[in-house]
C-alpha cells in the first residue's frame, strides 16, 4: 500500500529532494502527490516539476485572513487524499483550521533538538550558542504537529549533530542538512512500515 505524501515547502527544497529520491529508489514505499509552496520563487517547485510531481504555488490572497488561507489550503490538500503532510522547510505556522483536518498526519522537520532553538534560524542560533560555550552539539528532530505550538509537537525521531572546533557556520549547516535528509527519510520509512504492519 504505497503511501501518498503532500509536501509543503517555502524554499530550496533539499529535504523534498531527499524524499523524492527515496520514493524513486523504492527506499520509501510512498509517492509524492503534490508539492505546495507559499512562495512563487521556491526552488523546490522546480525540483517537483523535474520529478514529474504536481507543483503548486499557493499564495495568500489579498485581504485573506490566516484562518481563511489555512482553510483553503486544507481543502486543497484534502483533495489529494494524502496519508501524510510533510513540512519540509514550510515557513508558516499552520493554524488549527488546517491541523484539525489532518490529526496525527502532519510531520515537521526542524534543524534543532527538542526544546532548543524553536522557530527560524535555528542552525545560526545553535552556532552562536556553541561559540559562547553554551552547547557542545546541536541536532535535528522530526515531530508531529498537533497544534499551533512552534517546533514542539510529539517527537518521532532525533539525531545529534556534533559541532567541531574548526566548524564554520557553513560547514555546520551542511552537516545539519545532511542529517535532516537521512533522518527525515528514515523516520518516514519507520512510520510507513508501521502503518503497513497495522493494515495487514
Amino acid at each position: 500500500m504505497t503511501a501518498r505524501l503532500v509536501v509543503l515547502i517555502s524554499g530550496n527544497g533539499s529535504n523534498l529532494q531527499a524524499i523524492l529520491d527515496a520514493c524513486a529508489s523504492g527506499e520509501l514505499d510512498a509517492t509524492v502527490v503534490s508539492v505546495i509552496s507559499n512562495k512563487a520563487d521556491a526552488y523546490g517547485l522546480i525540483r517537483a516539476k523535474n520529478a514529474g510531481v504536481e507543483s503548486i504555488h499557493f499564495p495568500k490572497l489579498e485581504n485573506e485572513s490566516r484562518q481563511q488561507y489555512d482553510s483553503r489550503l486544507a481543502n486543497y490538500v484534502t483533495t489529494k487524499q494524502s496519508d501524510y503532510i510533510i513540512l519540509a522547510g514550510w515557513m508558516k505556522i499552520l493554524s488549527s483550521f488546517f491541523l484539525s483536518s489532518f490529526p496525527n498526519r502532519v510531520i515537521n522537520l526542524h534543524p534543532a533538538l527538542p526544546d532548543t532553538f524553536p522557530g527560524t534560524h535555528a542552525i545560526e542560533r545553535a552556532y552562536e550558542a556553541w561559540q559562547c560555550g553554551q552547547i557542545k552539539h546541536t541536532g535535528v528532530m522530526v515531530h508531529l504537529v498537533p497544534d499551533e505550538g512552534v517546533d514542539n509537537g510529539p517527537v518521532l525521531a532525533t539525531e545529534l549533530v556534533p559541532i567541531f572546533a574548526d566548524d564554520t557556520l557553513e560547514s555546520l549547516e551542511t552537516r545539519v542538512h545532511q542529517t535532516e535528509h537521512s533522518l527525515l527519510t528514515n523516520t518516514l520509512k519507520t512510520i510507513l512500515s508501521a502503518k503497513n504492519t497495522e493494515l495487514h
